[in-house]
């Protein structure tokens, strides 16, 4: 028989309690699904997983709210992971106006220097896009005092 044809089963309950096996325990039952979500939990927000791993298990539970029966166990999964995802929802909806704060106020930025100074070189228009927004707004009020594209260009070097 071809190597690919062989199968074997996994004893979810008996898989050891690391990293590697936090998914496949997360779709146990019991108290080993329990722990792998407390596991899932105690991950910190910027962990690679634990964003990946919320947004299959929302569809999980979705698609388990979708059954005309479900068991208490299922109802009480679907509660459990509907705080933790709304929390990462919120991190992640946090994170985009974030991103679209800076952008917006580099953008401004961009436009007034560009109009003051007529069009500034490329590498200057990167570097005010890389800054931060608290750095933006300070560029923002030092704008007022330049008289040059020199000015700029030593205030962004002291930045």
């Amino acid at each position: 028989m071809p190597t690919y044809l062989n199968t074997s089963l996994i004893v979810l309950h008996q898989l050891p309690e690391t990293p590697e096996t936090l998914w496949l325990r997360l779709l146990g039952r019991g108290g080993t699904r329990s722990r792998a979500i407390d596991e899932l939990e105690a991950l910190s927000s910027n962990h690679p997983f634990k964003s990946a791993a919320l947004k299959l298990l929302y569809n999980l539970s979705r698609n388990l709210q979708a059954l005309p029966k479900r068991t208490q166990e299922e109802s009480k999964f679907i509660m459990r992971l509907a705080p933790l995802y709304e929390q990462d929802r919120e991190k992640a909806i946090q994170q985009e106006e974030a991103i679209g704060l800076q952008q917006g106020e580099a953008n401004l930025l961009l436009r007034l220097l560009n109009r003051r100074f007529s069009q500034l070189p490329s590498h200057i228009t990167e570097t005010i896009q890389k800054l931060t927004v608290e750095q933006l707004e300070d560029l923002g009020e030092a704008l007022l005092d330049f008289k040059s594209q020199a000015d700029l260009i030593n205030w962004l070097n002291q930045a």
